[in-house]
């Protein structure tokens, strides 16, 4: 005999509910379409606290004295982290060979040798361990400071970035010589090496959470490929105005390649390069004749 739990069904104002709660919390947006998969994900942790429905899991979550917690729990179960190391290969090229040639142009003009780049939604890290990497193949960045800070709303996801342990389907894209380079080998698993740590932060953010996300500074670049696509409209604008605020003047944002900025903000100019198109924001800011905060 089999031990079978059923399935605990999602009403719908149970559903909207919750989905509103989410939406609330962090920006992620499910339709009419998705209360399946809302159902589905989040009936593992009905079961485990032996609710009879999913109106006492939103009181919990709304509520309860553990609510930061089982959001953190929630937000993980409903999270999709698919990323490998250096991912979209023309737009890193692009990166690499002509934005931070660039960016460290305008640095030492300003009298600096510090370049700071933010990967937002960097799930289990191969994003920031990949343009560290990059960077570290740049002798001409030797005496630099480099910071590279990678953030996720995911705790569960962020605990492999800080492991920095990898196995195969990480490498899908990475040359032999990477690998060779900056990882050790341990049964069949791949550790980053503490050369690429050392340039890169692991910590959790909501993009929703304006005061924690204005303690970041001023950055180069903002990397968030493959993130805006689960936010409803005025979220993604909410967190694109984040980003265009944390940039220095003329500073870059890198999306992904399904991604556009069309119908949410013209605040970023689109700039043409030899492998990729990049956003930046302008040196000046629209009628007030500053570059912002930094």
């Amino acid at each position: 005999m089999f031990n079978f739990t059923p399935d605990i069904p999602m009403t719908n104002e149970e559903f909207r509910l919750l989905r509103d709660l989410i939406y609330q919390h962090c920006g992620l947006h499910f339709s009419e379409d998705n209360k399946y998969l809302l159902e589905k994900r989040l009936s593992k942790q009905v079961r485990h606290h032996k609710f009879k429905n999913f109106k006492d899991y939103y009181y919990l979550l709304r509520y309860g004295k553990t609510r930061d917690t089982e959001l953190a729990q929630a937000i993980d179960l409903l999270t999709t982290n698919e990323t490998y190391f250096f991912r979209e290969e023309s737009q890193l090229k692009t990166f690499a060979q002509e934005i931070v040639p660039e960016l460290m142009a305008r640095r030492e003009k300003e009298g600096s040798r510090k370049l700071r780049l933010w990967s937002a939604g960097c799930s289990t890290g191969e994003e920031p361990y990949t343009l560290a990497m990059m960077l570290l193949e740049k002798p001409e960045l030797r005496e630099w400071d480099i910071d590279i800070i990678g953030t996720d709303i995911s705790h569960r996801v962020l605990q492999v970035a800080r492991k920095g342990i990898y196995g195969a389907s990480s490498f899908r894209a990475t040359d032999a010589q990477y690998i060779q380079r900056y990882f050790e080998e341990n049964e069949g698993k791949y550790r980053i090496l503490d050369e690429v740590r050392k340039l890169v932060g692991i910590s959790h953010l909501n993009l929703f959470d304006q005061s924690r996300i204005s303690l970041l500074g001023q950055m180069d670049a903002v990397f968030c490929r493959n993130v805006i696509i689960y936010f409803d409209l005025d979220a993604k604008k909410k967190v694109i105005d984040s980003f265009f605020n944390r940039l220095r003047p003329e500073g870059f944002l890198l999306l992904g390649h399904s991604e556009s900025l069309m119908n949410i903000t013209s605040r970023f100019s689109l700039r043409h390069f030899t492998h990729d198109m990049v956003y930046q924001r302008p040196a000046t800011v629209a009628g007030t004749g500053t570059g912002g905060d930094s």
